[in-house]
């Protein structure tokens, strides 16, 4: 993964694109793509990698912490608004369709998902 998150937002934003994500969807996938990044370059030793695919539903990325320092705890936590910060996993859990953490090999995968067609009820 790049520390250069505005060529990370292009990357995200063209995969997305090609998907057939527009709009608003696709706004909220780079808005997720940015701030799942951010904090793992932030908190989780400045190192990661970025992981999408589509499938026939929609569009995923893991963004891996290769510190493995995110925890289920994290993505929880309501942000300090009277310190300024740790809003980001909030609008990435707001913004997505799905959002789950797991832990494999010393590292924790952020995986987020948009769905590329509109959710129906069985």
């Amino acid at each position: 993964m790049t520390t250069d998150l505005t060529a990370l937002r292009q990357r995200v934003h063209a995969f997305g694109a090609r998907a057939g994500l527009s709009g608003q969807r696709l706004h909220d996938l780079v808005i997720a793509a940015h701030e799942a990044a951010t904090n793992v370059l932030r908190h989780g030793g400045g190192r990661g990698t970025l992981i999408a695919w589509l499938d026939a539903d929609g569009v995923s990325l893991d963004v891996v912490d290769t510190a493995d320092t995110l925890t289920e705890s994290h993505l929880h936590t309501q942000p300090d608004l009277d310190r300024g910060g740790g809003a980001g996993l909030l609008l990435v859990r707001t913004l997505c369709d799905e959002v789950r953490l797991e832990h494999e090999a010393g590292r924790a995968h952020l995986h987020l998902r948009m769905h590329t067609r509109p959710w129906q009820a069985a």
